[in-house]
This record gives structure tokens, C-alpha cells and sequence, in this order.
């Protein structure tokens, strides 16, 4: 790696003050100490210089980041590297720096120097570790002079005051000085960058949330699709007259009298009429016995006009029945025309009320027997 930029640290170095490195950029009441290419050190005139300690490896490895450690002792008001890390592109200190053999990683790599601050009552020390990368221009052993970094420290009047490290020199070994004949090795297999594709990541996100939309609403529809649905109302119940005509009508057609068969024809015309006034007058007819049936009919308001033919047609329905008594053709013939007779004269005038009137007025009641508007 080859550094062309250096690590400012707190600004505390720059090309323009490396470059006039005079007691003009010290004020009246600035002292100055050390200067040299990439380090010029000031403090505060007749002030007593901060405490520094440091620790720098003796031996290192060619290409590998050895680790200097500055212990400073300050005031609990001041601060070490008040601004933070500041990188500065081809200056005069970072030409230095490379010239001597050593490169700083750079900060956003991972590899940057890191500060640790600890108190106890009025006074402070910070520990400041620094990487740098020794990078000997020749293979093999070298050794190499790190040259004085700067240290920043704020005080507490917002003064800032400059120390500069001591020279270090180390001794850099080759990575493989210790391999006996070593040869040249491969470059190391490619390793896989990946980069978060935010548009593809929504655009999934989406379409899942979309698939997932879709499926629940083609859920609901088939749900709804799916629900019971309500039957069709039946149609309305035929009225009970024209059952019963239309029943006397296909008896006349059979033309039992005809081939003699009175005593089932005479049942059919009692069956008949039996249903039908049930029906109509809302009993069971089929399950009542005659005299039941007449005590229902009577009760009816108004009064049935044929309850005598019913009843006749009844009680000689009877004798058919149960006293085995045999008709002849003749009654037969008069049984089917009085059960006609009883089913016409029955019908009521007016089968269902007219469509009310527009509006909210009632319509006026129909009673049965009262003749059509």
C-alpha cells in the first residue's frame, strides 16, 4: 500500500504550516518546541508541557500494521483530539511520512486510530493508538525511523496546544524471512463484494407484499363465491279451486262410469272434495271425519252457501264407504257435477288484494263475497 494522504489528528498539521515552520505561525505567547516535516510542536509560553508517554514495537513485519501507543496525562477539562480524525490528500507531511518508509490505514477501512479516556478526580489520561503500516522501499531487513507525529489537546480556555511524538525507529522483517527458500506465492483467490441493490430489495419487498395482497383477496373472493347462497322463494301454491277442478276434470276424462267402476269413482269425488275444503277453509279434510268437517264449516264466516251439498255429498260418501252400499251410474254422475257445483260456487270473488294506492294510504279491505272495484 502506498499512502498518499495522512491522518490529520485534531488539524493539528497542515501543508501551509509545514512549509513556513518559522516562530512567525507562533504568536506572542506561543512557545515553540520540535520542528520538524511532519510535526510542529507549540504550547501556551511559560506553561509547563503535558505529561506524554509512549510505546512504539521495536521489530515488525514488512506490510504489517505496527501499534503506537501515546499515554498523555491533562487536565479533566482538556480533551485529546478535540476535533477528531481528519485525513489530508498528497500534503507536505504525508510526502514525509511515505519518504520514511510508513503508511496510516485509512480511517474508514476499519483500522483506525482509537482513543480511550479515563479520569480520576481533577486530572485525566487518554490513550491514543495509532496503526501505521511499515512499507520499506527494499526487500529484506531494513530498519526504518518513524518520524514525530502530532498530538492535539484542547484546553479547557479552548486553546488548542500541539505535542509532537519522539522519533521511533523499528526493525522490518519480509513476511517470509523466516521460510527457507521462499518462493513467490499467488495472489490470493478473489474475494466476493457484495452491495446491498436497494431498488431490487424494494422491488421484492414489494412484489412480496403484492403476492401476499393478491392471495388473501383471491381468498375472500372464493369465500365470497363459496358462501350458501339463498334458495329461490317457491312459487306461489296453486289456489285450492283450481287443484280441485282441475282433479274433477281428469276424473271426468277417466270415464269410470263408463266401464262401471261406481264405487271408485264415487271415492275419488269424496277424496276431492274432502282436500279441497280443507284447503280452502285451512283444515286437514283428508284426516278429519264428517262430522268434524261439518263442525269447522259451519263456523265459517260468512256462511258457506253450498253446506247442505257438502254435507249430503259426505254422508252418501260414507255409505259408499262404509256400508258398502253401491251406487248406480246415475248418482255417480250427480256426485261429480254437485262436487263441481260446491268448488264453483266456493271461489271467492277477489283471489288477492290490489296493489296499494301510491303513497302511504292503506288500501281499503276486500271481504270475501264483495264484488270486484
Amino acid at each position: 500500500m502506498r499512502a498518499r494522504r495522512l491522518l490529520w489528528l485534531a488539524g493539528a498539521w497542515s501543508a501551509p504550516a509545514l512549509a513556513d515552520a518559522g516562530a512567525s505561525d507562533a504568536g506572542p505567547e506561543a512557545g515553540l518546541g520540535r520542528v520538524t516535516a511532519t510535526c510542529v510542536e507549540r504550547w501556551p509560553e511559560g506553561k509547563p508541557r503535558p505529561k506524554m508517554q509512549e510505546r512504539f514495537p521495536e521489530r515488525g513485519t514488512s506490510g504489517w500494521a505496527a501499534m503506537l501507543e501515546v499515554v498523555v496525562e491533562h487536565g479533566k477539562g482538556e480533551s485529546v483530539l478535540p476535533h477528531g480524525f481528519r485525513i489530508e490528500l498528497d500534503s507536505d507531511a504525508a510526502r514525509a511520512l511515505e519518504g520514511a518508509g510508513f503508511a496510516l490505514p485509512d480511517v474508514d477501512g476499519g483500522a483506525g486510530p482509537t482513543l480511550a479516556v479515563a479520569t480520576a478526580g481533577d486530572a485525566a489520561k487518554s490513550t491514543l493508538k495509532i496503526p501505521v503500516v511499515a512499507l520499506p522501499p527494499k526487500p529484506g531487513r531494513n530498519v526504518l525511523e518513524l518520524p514525530p507525529l502530532p498530538i492535539a489537546i484542547a484546553r479547557a480556555s479552548g486553546e488548542i496546544v500541539t505535542l509532537c511524538t519522539a522519533p521511533h525507529s523499528i526493525v522490518v522483517e519480509d513476511p517470509i524471512a523466516s521460510t527457507p527458500n521462499a518462493e513467490p506465492k499467488d495472489n490470493p483467490p478473489a474475494r466476493p463484494q457484495r452491495e446491498v441493490w436497494t431498488a431490487a430489495k424494494q422491488v421484492a419487498l414489494a412484489s412480496l407484499i403484492a403476492l401476499l395482497v393478491g392471495a388473501l383477496v383471491a381468498w375472500l373472493i372464493g369465500r365470497w363465491r363459496a358462501r350458501p347462497k339463498p334458495l329461490p322463494p317457491p312459487p306461489p301454491p296453486r289456489p285450492p279451486w283450481e287443484v280441485a277442478l282441475e282433479e274433477l276434470g281428469d276424473l271426468r276424462a277417466r270415464e269410470l262410469i263408463k266401464n262401471e267402476r261406481y264405487s271408485e269413482h264415487y271415492a275419488k269425488v269424496s277424496h276431492i272434495v274432502r282436500k279441497y275444503c280443507g284447503d280452502r277453509y285451512g283444515f286437514d279434510g283428508l284426516e278429519s271425519t264428517t262430522r268434524e268437517m261439518m263442525s269447522v264449516l259451519k263456523r265459517v264466516v260468512p256462511s258457506i252457501p253450498v253446506l247442505a251439498e257438502i254435507e249430503a255429498s259426505l254422508r252418501h260418501a260414507d255409505l259408499v264407504k262404509f256400508a258398502r252400499l253401491t251406487p248406480t251410474g246415475e248418482e255417480c254422475s250427480e256426485a261429480l257435477e254437485r262436487a263441481e257445483q260446491i268448488v264453483r260456487r266456493t271461489v271467492p270473488l277477489i283471489t288477492e288484494p290490489p296493489a296499494p294506492p301510491p303513497g302511504n294510504v292503506p288500501p281499503p279491505e276486500v271481504r270475501e263475497g264483495a264484488p270486484a272495484p
